[in-house]
């Protein structure tokens, strides 16, 4: 059990048929919580995500500080600091692990850290720890998903008829179509953690026959 109670909310995942509605969405629930003054912390999973969303910002007149690969340097200060008021702090999902990010005097009133995903990792463990940046120690805090079907998750592992049909009942709002798409995000991670096992596996009874080999090897020259 935690210390102390936990006030994480997990928002419903957002689905969206295409990545450009996606986008958009994203933009427009940064700057409405940047405006009462909420903290937003928001992963990508690739450097040009972040850049294309730091640009998106900009042209709103919006401005965040951009943590990736290629913008490596103070790492920790810059995670260190998203949970102060107005800040909009935009980074890989894995970027600054292990920092704590402490909320400044009155941001809890406001909702504490809101996280933003926005595209599903092949992994739910590495979602989960973009999640566990917000609300640590008893703090509130939030977050939520941002999923389209045209993300490189879903261009993996789902087939293309699926995705297609898919798309086209959230583009028309049919009855059951965020269901489907619920459960497709599900599927693919799904599959690609079963190959990842797989690949694992596969790696292990390698070593095993080199160690073993080795071994071996090494007996008949004693």
């Amino acid at each position: 059990p935690s210390n102390v109670p936990s006030q994480h909310q997990i928002l419903p995942r957002r689905l969206f048929p295409d990545q450009k509605s996606k986008w958009t969405a994203i933009v427009e629930d940064i700057i409405q919580r940047h405006s009462q003054g909420q903290p937003i912390l928001v992963g990508t999973r690739s450097v040009k995500a972040s850049e294309t969303l730091s640009t998106r910002l900009s042209e709103r007149n919006i401005s965040c500080r951009v943590l990736n690969a290629v913008r490596h340097h103070a790492e920790a200060r810059i995670i260190s600091h998203a949970g102060e008021r107005g800040n909009i702090t935009v980074a890989t999902n894995m970027a600054g692990r292990g920092t704590d990010i402490m909320l400044q005097e009155g941001i809890a009133q406001l909702g504490g850290l809101h996280v933003i995903a926005t595209e599903c990792h092949e992994s739910r463990r590495i979602d989960r720890q973009l999640f566990g940046r917000s609300a640590r120690q008893g703090d509130p805090g939030s977050a939520c998903s941002f999923v389209s079907m045209e993300d490189e998750l879903l261009c993996r592992y789902i087939p293309t008829k699926i995705r297609k049909a898919i798309q086209q009942g959230l583009e028309h709002h049919i009855p059951g179509a965020d269901m489907a798409a619920e459960q497709t995000v599900h599927w693919a991670q799904h599959s690609a953690q079963k190959i990842a096992f797989k690949q694992r596996s596969s790696v292990l009874r390698t070593d095993t026959w080199l160690e073993d080999s080795l071994s071996f090897a090494h007996g008949d020259i004693e």
